[in-house]
């Protein structure tokens, strides 16, 4: 895949999230602020992804992660955007949105400003939720990427948003 405008190690996790869902019979949804549909168009450069991938999901305002996906106000304004909280909610408003088996959400500071003592630039939250799943057990993670400038901080959460979605995560 020489041709593709993407990060090889995006294209080649991408591969194997395609290939490794189609062998499990799983479809996926993502949610995805501070990377902006970098997943989405990581997972469609992969030819044949649409046998997976059902829906994406770009909510970068509070206001449309509530509308679409209905994160509550109150989620966001006790927690804020940036949350375990926040992704949790936005990957089950992905899956209540679509027909998937498995939704990611992911929801950071990609910078260079927007941080804070509390979170820094660099900081970035996932969630996985799957249908069926105990609502009540929360599969979420908040990280600090290092800060290595915007394009750095949106790959190094689209790989780890990647990895959440293999069958086996």
């Amino acid at each position: 895949m020489t041709d593709s405008i993407l990060h090889p190690d995006l294209v080649a996790l991408a591969k194997r999230v395609v290939d490794e869902n189609r062998r499990a019979g799983r479809t996926i949804a993502l949610a995805e602020s501070c990377t902006g549909g970098l997943v989405a168009a990581a997972i469609t450069e992969i030819p044949g992804s649409s046998e997976i991938f059902e829906a994406g999901f770009v909510t970068y305002s509070n206001e449309i992660k509530q509308e679409l996906l209905k994160v509550s106000q109150d989620v966001l304004e006790t927690f804020g955007a940036v949350s375990i909280a926040t992704a949790w909610a936005m990957a089950q408003g992905a899956l209540l949105r679509s027909h998937a088996h498995v939704a990611v959400a992911i929801t950071g500071i990609a910078g260079p400003g927007g941080g804070s003592e509390q979170k820094p630039v660099g900081t970035v939250v996932f969630a996985r939720a799957e249908r069926g799943g105990n609502p009540d057990k929360v599969v979420a993670d908040m990280k600090l990427f290092e800060n290595n400038g915007r394009s750095g901080v949106r790959l190094q959460a689209a790989l780890c948003a990647l990895e959440l979605l293999l069958p086996e995560a």
